[in-house]
């Protein structure tokens, strides 16, 4: 840390007295996080809230009750430690951000009801609609989209489709409730439907394409009028109102009038948290889900693996996205936690020590992982072409079941979903000189980041700052309101990672090796899910 961000830590006490501090919120998955930065974009105070979507009606979905019960939590989170740590809570900020998991389906009519519960990303009952929209279209619409889920609404005759007035994802709902805009930045936007990187705003050709589908079916309402404004990144992106104070802190303390940058989707923020934001530049988010984004120069090539996404001031991205990330593995974790209170431990001091003593025996296993083969596969996989998943462990009998290949084989199938996108674009002669990895895996130093730099046959960077994840990438956004610099990869580069300590790991022979066989394997057991999905269906 330099003199100047020294000085500005020791007294970060009256900056957040006086407002001027910036204020990220992520809404994930698993948790909804809150991220306060000085000016200089170092992380003072965070706070959290711990949450789990649920299947609504065949759904995956979270009640907007829970949104903002979640929100406040997280919001009160934040408060109480910055009281605790500096003395002081904070009643205004220098600009605020909300960011959240993209793509995802909220529908509401002319009055701002709510049409249908909350559709998430992870829903892949949209199959018949991505397929007829990416041929339409010409351009790669994944199960997870926002058009996708309307048009699927659309041809199985939803009573509601009629009334839908906006449609929105998680972020924008959350900005608009906060800010009365119903505005979206275009990182987000592009996971509703495709950009044009050249206007950095919806495609017009696509659109007017996309209305003569929905012609066809009997709706006529063009669908450019129920999506948000785009904006990008640097853009004043309305204030916080009255109304939306008390959503945010219904104690009353924070005051309305804070500016808002555009909202983003979680894609963009770890594209900020990790300086992946310049062409040949990308970067790997692992959580719930787990997807690498590479910044490329030209228009994405059409695969069905391959969402074509932007960053958050509209360059293109090339977008491998998993449904399924780290959660098995997490669920494995705990699992041996249980273990050890079982074997008399009297308590689990913090699940960072399990995972340090138990995800580190990975790499004392055999290289393919001793012939054991797990599927981590909570839900669909559309890079996998699955509709629905289980998870699975299967085994021959003379495969060498030990705990490090147990663990190998676990970091194995996190990764092997989204190295058989990778590969996809190295054939398309996309060139990434490292990549950049965030996520609380990542927290045991030096196993996660090394088998990934196998899977993906590519090195793999950690940066010390990476670790605040999303609402800290957030937190920049909103600080780049007030940035000199014009450009977004200018100001990262000037003002936030000028000397950040990056940890660079180049992908071992023996590893990268042990994993192709791993993924061979992977590939020709796929049928097991099928067989798996038939055979235990869903209670809901």
């Amino acid at each position: 840390m330099d003199p100047d961000s020294e000085s500005l830590t020791a007294n970060a006490a009256d900056f957040i007295a006086k407002g001027q501090v910036a204020l990220g919120i992520e809404l994930g998955s698993t948790r909804i996080k809150a991220c306060a930065v000085l000016p200089d974009g170092t992380s003072v105070v965070t706070g959290a809230h711990e949450w789990q979507n649920t299947l609504v009606d065949g759904h995956w979905s979270y009640s907007l009750e829970d949104v903002w019960a979640g929100l406040q939590d997280c919001f009160k989170d934040l408060t109480l430690n910055s009281e605790k740590k500096f003395g002081v809570r904070p009643l205004s900020f220098s600009a605020i951000g909300i960011s959240a998991m993209m793509h995802g389906y909220l529908a509401f009519d002319k009055d701002g009801k709510q049409l249908a519960p909350f559709r998430t990303w992870r829903d892949t009952y949209t199959g018949e609609a991505a397929e007829r929209l990416t041929q339409t279209l010409g351009a790669n619409i994944p199960h997870r989209w926002s058009v996708a889920h309307y048009y699927q609404a659309i041809l199985s005759k939803e009573e509601h489709v009629s009334d839908v007035d906006f449609l929105t994802t998680l972020a924008g709902y959350v900005h608009w409730k906060l800010t009365g805009v119903k505005v979206l930045g275009v990182g987000d936007a592009s996971g509703m439907f495709p950009i044009d990187s050249k206007t950095g705003d919806y495609d017009i050709a696509k659109l007017e394409a996309f209305d003569e589908l929905c012609i066809e079916q009997g709706v006529e309402s063009p669908f450019r009028k129920l999506l948000p404004n785009v904006l990008t990144a640097g853009e004043v992106a309305g204030e916080l109102t009255a109304e939306g104070a008390l959503l945010l802190d219904p104690s009353g303390n924070v005051q309305p009038g804070i500016r808002f940058c555009a909202p983003e989707g979680d894609a963009g923020t770890g594209m900020v948290a990790t300086n992946a934001v310049r062409p040949r530049t990308g970067n790997v988010s692992v959580g719930t889900s787990i997807f690498a984004m590479i910044v490329v120069e030209d228009a994405v090539a059409n695969h069905p693996e391959i969402d074509p996404v932007t960053t958050p001031d509209g360059s293109p991205v090339a977008m491998v996205h998993c449904n399924n990330g780290a959660q098995e593995l997490s669920n494995w974790i705990g699992l041996f936690s249980e273990v050890a209170l079982a074997f008399g431990k009297s308590k689990i001091d913090s699940i960072d020590d399990v995972y340090r003593a138990i995800l580190t025996e990975a790499l004392h296993g055999e290289a393919d992982g001793g012939g054991l083969l797990t599927y981590n596969f909570v839900s669909g996989e559309p890079v996998a072409g699955l509709d629905a998943g289980r998870p699975l462990l299967a085994r021959t009998p003379e495969a060498n079941l030990t705990l490090a290949n147990f663990m190998r084989v676990q970091l194995y199938s996190a990764f092997a979903t989204l190295a058989m996108g990778m590969q996809i674009l190295v054939k398309e002669g996309v060139e990434v000189e490292a990549l950049y990895a965030h996520g609380g895996l990542f927290r045991t130093a030096g196993v996660a980041q090394r088998i990934l730099a196998a899977a993906l046959n590519t090195p793999v960077g950690i940066a010390t700052s990476a670790s605040e994840g999303g609402p800290w990438g957030m937190a920049l956004l909103a600080l780049f309101l007030d940035a000199e610099e014009e450009k977004l990869e200018d100001f990262l580069d000037g003002r936030i990672f000028n000397g950040a300590a990056v940890e660079l790991k180049a992908p071992e022979t023996r590893d990268v090796a042990g994993f192709n066989s791993y993924l061979e394997r992977f590939r020709h057991g796929l049928p097991l899910e099928d067989a798996a999905v038939a055979t235990m269906p869903l209670e809901n």
